[in-house]
């Protein structure tokens, strides 16, 4: 039986976790200055991948490597990789606090994506909720402005991935943590491979340990979400990782001196808006179902 403070010590997982993210993109955003994608992609990758090594032997090679649905495998390992390339290439150009915007349109992606790929019903407030949160895309892109550029556009791409890496999730739902986590990581460091020779600067010992610090600081961030979603329901947790827009605020302007137009403020409003909203119906979706199944068990 689950424990009452399971929900709390959710909520606090998310939290840390989402910190950590946004520490890990803090990180990636200041290394970028100095090493290119393909770099930060390869070390952060073999960083992550020493760390959960021992859990891969622990779990066993064989079920790690010999996953089932391999092509669907892929496919999310592609998604997973393309994503965090086109954020580390959206955040070398934009604010922080703008890169996060846009990318927390991922939950919008998500709900028209489940209705055409998982046949999911969008109702009228769904689409009500969909709309909004594209109003708020494209508020903050503001085309009529400067933020109406290339790196806004593959942001927006990046978000799309997300979401359908999140789709991708859904499906393989079985699949254990270890085996997800293994192939993204592996799936990074051969994307930072093929990236390596567009350019590398050899790093000094300093930044070398600091390179290593934000493959170990993002699989912490994943281990922490991961285990949030384990311990308390989505609809209880994932509200929380909005807090990934305040992070990226207070760090954009205390780190690199960014502060987002009024502009991009509220498009991040109706984003998160829209995104609580598709959020809570979801959650009165579920509820009405299993009262539905209830009432279906207990009948004659």
């Amino acid at each position: 039986m689950p424990s009452r403070n399971a929900p709390l010590a959710g909520i606090a997982m998310m939290l840390l976790g989402i910190l950590l993210f946004s520490l890990n993109d803090v990180m990636g955003k200041w290394l970028l200055a100095t090493y290119s994608i393909g770099q930060l992609l390869m070390m952060r990758s073999l960083a992550a991948l020493t760390v959960i090594l021992p859990f891969v032997f622990r779990q066993g090679v064989r079920r790690t490597f010999r996953p089932e649905r391999p092509g669907l495998q892929l496919l999310r390992v592609v998604f997973c990789s393309s994503e965090v390339a086109l954020f580390y290439l959206a955040v070398s150009y934009l604010p922080l606090a703008d890169t996060m915007t846009i990318w927390l349109a991922a939950p919008v992606w998500v709900a028209i994506l489940a209705a055409l790929l998982l046949g999911e019903r969008i109702d009228a407030r769904r689409w009500l909720a969909i709309a909004l949160g594209f109003a708020g895309v494209a508020v903050a892109l503001n085309p009529s402005g400067a933020s109406l550029s290339m790196p806004a556009l593959i942001a927006l791409l990046g978000s799309f991935l997300f979401a359908a890496m999140m789709i991708a999730n859904r499906y393989l739902r079985g699949t254990p943590d270890i085996t997800l986590v293994t192939w993204q990581s592996l799936g990074a460091l051969l994307t930072g491979l093929a990236l390596l020779p567009f350019g590398r600067v050899t790093p000094s010992l300093a930044d070398t340990a600091f390179l290593g610090l934000l493959g170990i600081v993002s699989m912490g961030a994943h281990i922490c979400v991961t285990r949030s979603l384990k311990l308390a329901e989505a609809s209880v947790v994932v509200p929380y990782q909005y807090t990934l827009l305040v992070w990226a605020l207070i760090f954009g302007w205390f780190v690199f001196g960014d502060w987002p137009t009024p502009a991009m403020l509220a498009g991040a409003a109706l984003i998160v808006t829209a995104g609580l909203a598709l959020l809570i119906l979801e959650r009165r979706a579920g509820a009405a179902a299993s009262a539905i199944e209830a009432t279906g068990a207990g009948a004659p």
